[in-house]
């Protein structure tokens, strides 16, 4: 049985978002000519919810599935099994009609501030785009509605009729921000929105993230591989491996005792500036991450755990409460 993994932070008793089991499988053929097709487990029995003005940070290492369950999670991808609830309400598989009216609730923010702008619409249009489709606002009320996004968002009202080509890659993905707060959403999924920017730029456009959800009140599920930023904006942090969570916790309790393994190796990588605070040793993992077209039987980590028994060869453990808020899927944790 699945645990359902619950926020702890944010006002609203009521989860935003509940997600409960989902899977997420592709069908793919070892090779070009081979008529015998395998299936890709990118996403699979994933659990967690999100509080009312919670940031649930996502973290693992590339290829673990992060991207693609964000993208379940919103069905951009149709998930293979499993539940999605929105404010309450199941979509997993309400008609395409239904979902479309839903969306203005759940936006996304991508990863590429250039390739997921239309080059040939004005920046305007593109932020003015959710607001006639989902009607918020009257037609003669758009302009404003975009220009005071503009404004917020840290651009001129001017700039709305410039084209993509025109801006730099910050301004870019600030035009992506104010596109996905357009329609007025609770739900943002923000998929790696600054590993394409400078630092400079980055802390910039976490700390807007960051205003925005004072004012407006939003969830994030943030997607990032970097553990720095990931720490600065998330309250709560789910640790992603070979499509499971492994470990899910309060961002002061897993840096500072994390319990699984896999958590341990990734911290252990994060740089340290002061020398005197270096206290613990990098932990390189043995092996590559397995494949998800054939994954290890039991426990997915123990192909490259220090301390797998026999019982981690054979037997997948599950998402477990270990201390109030945290969970950990380990045998040992």
């Amino acid at each position: 049985m699945t645990a359902t993994v619950a926020g702890a932070a944010g006002t609203n008793p009521a989860p935003v978002l509940e997600v409960s089991g989902i899977t997420k499988h592709f069908a793919v053929r070892r090779q070009a000519l081979a008529p015998k097709k395998s299936l890709v487990y990118a996403v699979d029995g994933v659990s967690f919810s999100i509080a009312s003005g919670e940031t649930l940070g996502l973290v693992g290492e590339s290829g673990c599935g992060k991207s693609t369950l964000g993208r379940a999670v919103l069905r951009l991808v149709e998930p293979t099994s499993g539940s999605i609830r929105l404010l309450g309400r199941d979509i997993t598989r309400v008609a395409a009609e239904e979902l479309r009216r839903l969306r203005r609730h759940m936006q996304i923010i991508f990863q590429d501030p250039f390739s997921s702008l239309n080059p040939r619409l004005t920046a305007g249009a593109i932020v003015g785009e959710p607001i006639g489709f989902h009607r918020v606002s009257s037609a003669a009320q758009t302009f404003d509605r975009v220009a005071a996004l503009f404004e917020r968002v840290g651009l001129r009202p001017e700039q709305m009729h410039d084209y993509p080509s025109q801006f730099s890659g910050g301004q870019r993905q600030r035009i992506g921000i104010a596109r996905a707060l357009a329609a007025g959403p609770e739900l943002i999924v923000a998929d790696e929105p600054v590993s394409a920017l400078d630092v400079s730029i980055q802390a910039q456009v976490i700390n807007l993230l960051l205003d925005l959800q004072d004012e407006y009140g939003l969830s994030y599920l943030f997607i990032a591989h970097d553990l720095a930023v990931v720490q600065h904006i998330s309250h709560r942090i789910a640790v992603m491996y070979l499509g499971k969570i492994v470990e899910i916790a309060p961002k002061r309790a897993l840096f500072a005792a994390p319990r699984h393994p896999y958590t341990v190796a990734l911290l252990s990588a994060v740089p340290v500036p002061d020398p005197a605070a270096r206290r613990k040793r990098r932990i390189i993992l043995a092996g590559d991450l397995p494949s998800p077209i054939a994954p290890p039987p039991g426990c997915h980590f123990h192909t490259r755990c220090p301390h797998a028994s026999a019982q981690c060869r054979r037997e997948a453990p599950q998402l477990r409460e270990v201390e109030a808020g945290h969970w950990v899927s380990c045998h040992l944790p």
